[in-house]
């Protein structure tokens, strides 16, 4: 079991690498293709969207309007359900628009396992817009 938990945490990872590199290419290698449909991508502040067209052409976008970004994953869990898995996590984000305090998203990935690996069909994130402290 650890073994599948690990090759869905990368590839949840390569969705990360694919982002921080602005790589359309890679991006488009994470999603799943078999269900086009079924794809549904949630970035922060934005509408749900659907469908693989729109999902990567919204990647596209936001890529091209990053000059750069980095993430710091903490929090990672990986739960495997058979042929669905899910990771939660948070993203702990680095941009060159930063000043000061960096942001945080908190995020759900579901992947499904196809013959050539995991396969990413939701992404959600929402933003962290405090901190919780121990009191």
């Amino acid at each position: 079991m650890r073994e599948v938990a690990g090759q869905v945490e990368a590839a949840n990872a390569a969705l990360y690498v694919a982002f921080e590199t602005g790589d359309i290419d890679l991006m488009e290698a994470v999603w799943d293709a078999e269900e086009p449909e079924a794809l549904v991508c949630v970035h922060p502040g934005w509408p749900m969207l659907r469908g693989r067209a729109n999902v990567l052409r919204s990647w596209s976008a936001v890529m091209a309007g990053t000059e750069y970004i980095q993430f710091l994953l903490t929090d990672v869990q990986v739960t495997v359900h058979g042929e669905t898995a899910l990771v939660t996590c948070t993203e702990n984000v680095l941009t060159s628009a930063d000043v000061g305090e960096n942001a945080a998203v908190v995020t759900t990935n579901v992947f499904v396992r196809r013959q050539d690996g995991w396969k990413l069909l939701v992404h959600h994130g929402a933003p962290v817009l405090g901190r919780l402290t121990d009191e």
